[in-house]
């Protein structure tokens, strides 16, 4: 069986890079919204197709959006994050599902630090590769299909982008 990853690596690759240039050009806000629909609408129903019964990766979702919108503080939704990330843990046996939840808590935690919205791209993009190809894939093949699927997620960003957003996020993607 091949080495299975836990994310994507590769800093330097195109389609990270692409993500990251069109990241630094937004604010949080339209990052959390990004992060929160994108992980709800594919990764979340993911996770419930190996545990229906778990919704600590709903529940972060929730949790961040809100915190955007001002219904509750940064400590009771990092609960609800930090309980996600367990959920990734527990799920150490389903890479797909584990990609997923731990690709929902970093995005959840984009609340915190706008940094954590490649997450998304670096854990979320795995998962649907081993979803869709399989752990045994190789992965030259998995490499592709996260490739595919972070394209799909700059779109997505593309979409509901500001056009010279006056506050875009200021990361430091080496810190």
């Amino acid at each position: 069986m091949p080495r299975l990853r836990r994310m994507l690596n590769d800093w330097n690759a195109q389609y990270i890079q692409s993500l990251m240039k069109q990241i630094e050009t937004q604010s949080k806000t339209t990052l959390i919204k990004w992060v929160t629909d994108y992980s709800e609408r594919v990764l979340l129903p993911l996770w419930l197709k190996y545990y229906p019964n778990d919704l600590r990766p709903k529940f972060a979702i929730i949790a961040a959006r809100q915190w955007l919108s001002g219904q509750i503080k940064l400590p009771q939704a990092k609960k609800k994050i930090l309980r996600c990330h367990d959920a990734a843990r527990d799920a150490q046996n389903t890479p797909a599902a584990q990609a997923a939840a731990r690709a929902i808590a970093q995005s959840a935690s984009t609340i915190h630090s706008a940094r954590h919205s490649i997450g998304l791209a670096l854990y979320g993009a795995l998962a649907v590769a081993y979803y869709t190809l399989g752990i045994e894939a190789h992965w030259e093949h998995l490499e592709l299909c996260a490739a595919e699927e972070c394209g799909r997620m700059l779109d997505a960003l593309r979409s509901i982008s500001v056009d010279d957003e006056p506050n875009p996020s200021n990361i430091d993607w080496k810190c």
